[in-house]
């Protein structure tokens, strides 16, 4: 039992979320919770910023990809605000490249969207408690890292090459965004994306656009590695 539990106070969560049904969907989830209560919601980085002094919450519940702005520097962004705010970050990739980055950025926790609502209610709770959350698939996973990872025999996984910034905006190419529509998201210029796009096809060893994106569309769907 923890302690919100045997003082009868309700804890706060904040859910950070574009797309309103599935943002709906966290808020019911979460609100039929005795112990829990939603104090306020967002769709984009600074309508999250501004709920850590207006809802003051325990937890903010993050999606990654935001109506606008970055959700890896709004993670970034909240932690330097409040290195103390305890953030759990649902997304639909479940894949550690994002997990790994998540926790350097700040947050506490990493979650699949497709994961059944106990296991979300679950990682709120451990979290809340003050712990660290993966799933056992992710923590797995960063164990085999960990334990293949001897910086000698090791070759870096190829996304592992990217930025934060990059991986972001190769992750939103294989969503079928254009390159106007990726800047708008991340309120960054045409001209920022082209620059990212020629990195990461340089990084990934990829000659063409056409190379890029086929790329790109495979990691978001689960069809394989980049190169």
């Amino acid at each position: 039992m923890s302690m919100g539990d045997i003082e009868g106070r309700k804890h706060r969560i904040a859910v950070v979320e574009d797309h309103p049904l599935v943002r709906a969907g966290f808020v019911d989830m979460i609100g039929s919770e005795p112990d829990l209560e939603v104090v306020g919601e967002a769709s984009d980085a600074p309508s999250a910023l501004g709920l850590l002094e207006s809802a003051r919450p325990d937890l903010m519940v993050i999606d990654l990809v935001l109506a606008r702005g970055s959700g890896l520097e709004l993670i970034k962004q909240i932690h330097a605000l409040n290195p103390d705010q305890k953030i759990l970050v649902a997304s639909m990739h479940a894949d550690t490249v994002y997990a790994e980055r998540v926790l350097q950025a700040g947050a506490m926790g990493y979650v699949n969207k497709h994961e059944p609502a106990e296991r979300v209610l679950a990682a709120i709770r451990t979290i809340l408690d003050g712990q660290i959350y993966l799933s056992e698939s992710m923590t797995d996973a960063v164990l085999h890292a960990l334990r293949d990872d001897d910086q000698l025999k090791r070759e870096p996984h190829a996304l592992d090459t990217l930025s934060d910034r990059e991986l972001e905006v190769f992750g939103l190419i294989g969503k079928g965004l254009t390159t106007r529509a990726i800047a708008d998201r991340l309120q960054l210029s045409v001209k920022t994306i082209d620059s990212h796009r020629e990195h990461i096809k340089e990084k990934l060893s990829l000659r063409t656009m056409n190379e890029l994106i086929r790329a790109a569309v495979g990691w978001v769907h689960g069809a394989g590695s980049a190169r």
